[in-house]
């Protein structure tokens, strides 16, 4: 059998009956304005161990005191596989005491029978309605209970009620505001974050039933809800009430005449079949003088297989928890190694790079410094090698010092431009012989003419002042050194 994520009992019906004429006619007659059409089409009669039942089991479309609510969808869908199910008390497997054989729909107030096709339309709340029998070889004074259980004057007055437990895997969320029950009026919350985020406060799940804007939480099942049955219970949770048979007086009583298996119980024994403790505060002085150990006992079991079915829940979400925090660890630590390695890769590269550029700054300053030297100095091939043999790797204060140094070495090496000196000398020579002719002509216009005693026999040349500056200023005069 296909194992459901979750259980849940949803919601309980105040059983309602349909009375026989023989056991009370004004009962009859009212019991009879409502559920009869969804009675189970049996033979009372003929069949005397048979109490037909009907009773709706559920509200679509509207949450329930235990948090949980069916659209009207998921509602019409289900509704079919609730034939066949078992009847049980206080949703005890064990203690099974009747079957579904009928399923339909009614309409939420009024119990007026409703098609699947005018279920499927509404937005508005409806009631699921069923049929079936309670067995009453099994648990005649159950059936008797059951019976008086319409009847305003006894004390087992609407006591009974039926609430029916699903099995699912899928649910949403519902919020509401205030005390609004209907799923209409609320947001429907279905992306998978947003349900992890929120689901905490489910009281399903331990939460407060409440988020902290004050809005109310429930948990809408969902897709594939299987019904489980109906348990017969004293603890009312829904908004829908009544269980309608359709029994004779004198049937009971000839079954019990005749039946030589039938416990003949006390008031007390019968309610000790149908009571059930929820909490531990329903433990009142009243419901203990009516309890036996038994009902103690089944409390106490109940507690600890919820406790037990707690564990085994929150276990689970702990240990998937602990698989995912796990996976996303080690991709963490995948992630971590591989960013290890690129930043490794990246921080070697940019070590090449810098040393690289480094290299290339070293080799452009070594260049610079030997063009300076050429720049300066007439070298030769032995003079560049040393320079370059004792430059190498100077920083910037120690190469200052070596070229102070070497400059003076090398001071004999200085280079000169010859054509730029020689044009400058002539440019020199040419101004001054142009200024000496200017002063000679001068004197000689203005000079008094001295005899001059010049021997017969030889003839005395005297050079012009003109032919003593160019002389003086001729290029032989001039030393150029490499």
């Amino acid at each position: 059998m296909k194992q459901h994520k979750y259980t849940t009992t949803f919601g309980s019906i105040k059983i309602k009956p349909l009375v026989s004429s023989e056991k009370d006619e004004y009962l009859a007659l009212a019991s009879m304005e409502k559920l009869s059409d969804f009675l189970p089409e049996v033979n009372a009669e003929e069949n005397i161990d048979l109490l037909p039942i009907a009773f709706n089991a559920c509200v679509a479309n509207r949450v329930n005191k235990n948090g949980d609510v069916v659209d009207g969808e998921t509602a019409v869908a289900m509704a079919k596989n609730f034939l066949n199910k078992q009847i049980n008390i206080e949703h005890n497997r064990e203690r099974v005491v009747g079957v579904i054989l009928k399923a339909g729909f009614s309409q939420f107030g009024t119990d007026k029978p409703m098609n699947e096709v005018s279920a499927s339309e509404l937005k508005t709340p409806f009631n699921i309605t069923l049929g079936g029998v309670i067995w009453k070889v099994v648990n005649n004074n159950l059936a008797k209970m059951i019976e008086n259980s319409s009847d305003p004057t006894s004390e087992d007055y609407e006591k009974i009620s039926a609430s029916w437990e699903l099995g699912f895997s899928d649910y949403n969320l519902v919020m509401l505001e205030g005390e609004e029950k209907n799923i209409e009026d609320g947001v429907i919350i279905s992306d998978a974050q947003e349900i992890e985020k929120h689901k905490g406060m489910l009281r399903s799940l331990g939460g407060s039933g409440k988020t902290e804007d004050g809005r109310s939480v429930y948990r809408k099942v969902v897709n594939e809800v299987v019904p489980l049955g109906i348990g017969l219970t004293e603890n009312p949770a829904a908004d829908v009430v009544g269980v309608l048979t359709h029994s004779k007086q004198k049937n009971t009583e000839k079954i019990q005449e005749n039946n030589s298996h039938l416990e003949t119980t006390n008031v007390n024994k019968i309610k000790e079949q149908v009571m059930k403790l929820n909490s531990i505060e329903e433990l009142t002085d009243e419901k203990v003088q009516q309890m036996t150990a038994s009902v103690v006992s089944d409390f106490i079991q109940d507690q600890l297989k919820q406790a037990s079915e707690q564990y085994s829940e929150e276990k689970a979400k702990f240990e998937t928890e602990l698989a995912e925090a796990k996976e996303n660890y080690n991709k963490l630590l995948n992630k971590n190694e591989t960013s290890k390695t690129e930043l490794g890769s990246v921080v070697s590269e940019l070590a090449a790079l810098k040393e690289q550029l480094a290299s290339s700054e070293a080799e452009k300053e070594f260049s610079l410094r030997i063009s300076k030297f050429d720049e300066s100095f007439e070298l030769t091939e032995e003079d560049r090698e040393v320079i370059a043999s004792d430059i190498a790797g100077l920083d910037e204060e120690a190469f200052e010092a070596y070229e102070k140094k070497i400059s003076i070495l090398l001071s004999s090496k200085v280079k000169s431009d010859k054509k730029e000196v020689k044009a400058k000398v002539k440019e020199v020579v040419a101004s001054v012989e142009s200024e000496a002719k200017d002063v000679i002509e001068d004197a000689v216009d203005s000079a008094i003419p001295e005899a001059d005693v010049i021997a017969n026999s030889a003839t005395v040349e005297t050079p012009s002042f003109q032919e003593k500056y160019a002389k003086a200023f001729s290029m032989e005069g001039f030393k150029f050194t490499k």
